[in-house]
C-alpha cells in the first residue's frame, strides 16, 4: 500500500514538473517573439462620417483642339502625341509664303500714306499761317485742313491692315495655349489644312475634373468649395467641389469637383468614387501606415504584454490617413505603426 501511495507521489510529481517546464517554455517562446520598430496606437472610438459612394470618371480641366485660320500646307509638326508642352510652345507650323508679298504691299502702302501725311501736314501749317496774315481765304484753309485729315485716317487705316496682316501670319505657328499634354495629332508634314480644321489636341492634366452622379437628395448639402473625400483607380485623393448641376434625364445630378494631379499620375477617363457624406457615427480607425499585406489578407501588429503578435482583420472604407476596421479589433487595443524600414516579418500569432 505504501509502495502504491509513493508511486502515485512521485508520478505526480513529475506531472506537475513537466507541466511547469511546458509552461515556462511556452511562456518563454512567446516573451522572446521580437517586437516591431515603431510608436503605439491606441485605438479608441473615432467619430466618423456616413457617406454615399457616388461613381464617376476623371476627364481634363482644360483641353484645346486648335486649328489655323489660313489654308496652306502643313510645313512641320514638331510635337508627338503624348508630348508634354509648355505655354506658347510651337506645335505646327503652316506654309505662309504667299503673306509675305501682302506683307511688303502693307509696308509700302504704310509709307506712302505717312509720306502724304506728312505734305498734307505741311500745307495746312501754310494755310494756317497764311489765313492769319489774311493771305488765303477761309475756304483755301479749310480744304488744307479736310486734306489732313484725310492723310491722318490713312495712315491709320494703313497701320491696321499692317497690324491685321501681323495677325494672320501669327496662324502660320499654332502654339500650346497653356502648359499641358499633346493627346492627338490629326496632321503630318505635307498634309493641307484648312480654315477651323484641328491640327493637334491639348490637354492641361495638372488638375483634373471629377465628374460623379447622385441623387438629388444626397447631392442637395453639398457647396461649392466644400472638401470631399474620394478615389481615382482605387487611389485616395481630396476632391474640391466646384458645383452642382441639378437633375434632369435620369434624376440625378452631377457632383463636378476638383482634383490636383502633379506629374499626371491620374488619366482622364479614369474611374473615381466621391464619398459624399450624409451623417456621423462611432468607429475604429488605424493609421493606414499601420496595416500589413500578405496576399488578400490584411492585418496590423498588436502589442500585447507577452510580445508583438500579428492579427488579421477585415477593413473597411479609407478615412484621411487612416482605414477603417470593421472586425477583428477593439477599442483599448495597442497597434504598432511600424519605423520607415522596419520589418514586421518577427511578429506572429
Amino acid at each position: 500500500m505504501n509502495a502504491r501511495l509513493n508511486i502515485a507521489i512521485v508520478t505526480g510529481a513529475l506531472l506537475l514538473a513537466a507541466a511547469g517546464c511546458s509552461s515556462a517554455k511556452q511562456e518563454s517562446n512567446v516573451a522572446s517573439q521580437p517586437r516591431v520598430e515603431g510608436s503605439v496606437y491606441v485605438l479608441s472610438d473615432t467619430l466618423v462620417q456616413t457617406s454615399v459612394e457616388a461613381s464617376g470618371t476623371v476627364s481634363a480641366l482644360r483641353q484645346a483642339t486648335l486649328s489655323t485660320k489660313l489654308m496652306g500646307s502643313v510645313l512641320e509638326v514638331l510635337v508627338r502625341e503624348g508630348d508634354a508642352v509648355s505655354a506658347g510652345q510651337p506645335l505646327v507650323r503652316i506654309d505662309a509664303r504667299d503673306l509675305s508679298a501682302k506683307a511688303d504691299q502693307a509696308a509700302a502702302a504704310l509709307a506712302e500714306a505717312e509720306a502724304v501725311h506728312r505734305d498734307a501736314l505741311t500745307q495746312a501749317g501754310r494755310m494756317r499761317a497764311l489765313y492769319a496774315d489774311s493771305a488765303a481765304t477761309r475756304a483755301q484753309l479749310d480744304a488744307a485742313e479736310t486734306g489732313l485729315a484725310r492723310a491722318e485716317a490713312a495712315v491709320r487705316t494703313a497701320n491696321a491692315a499692317a497690324a491685321e496682316l501681323v495677325a494672320t501670319t501669327s496662324y502660320a505657328t499654332v502654339r500650346a495655349p497653356f502648359a499641358g499634354v499633346v493627346t492627338k495629332r490629326f496632321v503630318d508634314p505635307g498634309a493641307f489644312a484648312a480654315p477651323g480644321a484641328p491640327l493637334v489636341t491639348v490637354q492641361d492634366v495638372q488638375r483634373v475634373r471629377l465628374t460623379a452622379d447622385a441623387t438629388p437628395d444626397v447631392a442637395r448639402g453639398i457647396r461649392r468649395g466644400q472638401r470631399l473625400a474620394a478615389t481615382v483607380e482605387g487611389r485616395p485623393v481630396t476632391a474640391v467641389v466646384e458645383g452642382v448641376v441639378p437633375a434632369t434625364a435620369g434624376n440625378l445630378s452631377e457632383i463636378n469637383a476638383l482634383v490636383d494631379n502633379p506629374g499626371g499620375a491620374m488619366l482622364p477617363g479614369s474611374a473615381a468614387i466621391l464619398f459624399v457624406p450624409l451623417s456621423t457615427r462611432q468607429a475604429l480607425v488605424v493609421p493606414r501606415a499601420a496595416v500589413i499585406e500578405q496576399g488578400d489578407l490584411t492585418g496590423v501588429t498588436v502589442r500585447t504584454p507577452e510580445g508583438d503578435v500579428t492579427r488579421w482583420v477585415r477593413l473597411g472604407r479609407i478615412i484621411g490617413s487612416g482605414v477603417e476596421v470593421n472586425a477583428g479589433l477593439r477599442a483599448g487595443d495597442r497597434v504598432v505603426v511600424p519605423s520607415v524600414g522596419a520589418s514586421t516579418l518577427g511578429a506572429r500569432n
